[in-house]
């Protein structure tokens, strides 16, 4: 699958190690021979068994929860391998832990997001490969190229499968009027309109709806987010549609953090199906008949490819 002469090689840390296997598997290489471990204190140990010297490496590495370990745990490895003669490191990052921290929303904010952009720099990174920023002007933070690949055509097609593109009921919903551009180009993938919820948020994790913008009565509607953290703004915006007429509920994200009561919500809401993406390890141990989650493998591993063989990434999701 691979052409280019110089080695490549795809390594992880401890965040999401499936995810890395399968993209391993889609390129046709091994995963790469390292351990992350701990010091009886705490502290984050890496250990490299292999040579990676000229190589062109990735790290698969989500930095989701426990976000500063699995932070840690990317900025030492990155490190390690630079200090080892690696040609050029590319952090995948499948999920941007820290990226709703992106503008000084009241005085004396910290703006985090660009404070990692900067310690990935400066760690030794060369290039980063991720889905979904929270905030797209995250990718303005980094003096190196970043890569920026997009999970709604991949949960687009997902309906698509499912006859959604020929139904003249469905229409797409935005969960709040930040995420209206999203929600557009998932709905010109199904040839359906788009409705918006008005809401307002009285403090972090809590969200109110106030208005429904656009025609959802008698309707079965999707509604489109990048993430889901505690489920709140997803459920609460779902018991509102059908309140207020629509028929039945879908809702789909690229991130399915989950945190708290998210999925306990999520089984208790209107919500039928919820289809997500899998940019972050799901727990094996939950309740999980809802929910649909797809391989974002076969796009990463054609985005390394891509990377590797010096080709056009963006290429990937023209039509």
């Amino acid at each position: 699958m691979l052409s280019q002469g110089k080695n490549i090689k795809i390594f992880t840390g401890n965040s999401h190690p499936k995810l890395a296997k399968e993209i391993a598997d889609a390129l046709k290489v091994q995963v790469g021979d390292s351990q992350v471990s701990t010091f009886s204190d705490g502290e984050i140990s890496v250990n490299i068994n292999q040579t990676v010297r000229g190589t062109d490496l990735f790290i698969v590495q989500s930095t989701n929860a426990p976000v500063n370990d699995n932070l840690m745990e990317l900025l030492i490895m990155i490190d390690a391998f630079k200090r080892a003669s690696a040609g050029r490191i590319t952090a995948v990052m499948p999920y941007y832990g820290y990226a709703r921290q992106d503008r000084k929303a009241k005085a004396r904010d910290p703006i985090t997001a660009k404070l990692v952009a900067d310690l990935l720099t400066a760690a030794g990174a060369d290039r980063v490969l991720t889905m979904d920023l929270h905030a797209s002007q995250i990718q303005g933070y980094f003096d190196i190229p970043v890569d920026h690949l997009l999970g709604a055509p991949i949960l687009a097609k997902y309906f698509v499968e499912k006859g959604f593109d020929e139904r003249e009921d469905i229409v797409v919903v935005s969960p709040d009027l930040g995420s209206v551009t999203r929600a557009r180009k998932f709905a010109d993938k199904l040839h359906a309109p788009i409705a918006i919820i008005d809401k307002r948020r009285p403090k972090a994790n809590v969200s109110e709806v106030m208005n429904i913008i656009g025609d959802i009565k008698d309707k079965t509607v999707i509604l489109v987010d990048d993430m889901i953290d505690t489920a709140g703004t997803i459920t609460n915006g779902a018991n509102a549609l059908v309140k207020m007429g629509a028929k039945e509920v879908f809702a789909c994200c690229t991130h399915a953090v989950l945190s708290g009561p998210a999925i306990e919500r999520i089984d208790k809401s209107v919500i039928k199906e919820l289809v997500m993406l899998n940019t972050i390890d799901l727990p094996d141990d939950k309740n999980l008949d809802k929910f649909k989650v797809l391989s974002v493998a076969p796009v990463f591993a054609e985005a390394i490819k891509r990377i590797y063989e010096y080709s056009s990434v963006s290429e990937i999701f023209e039509d």
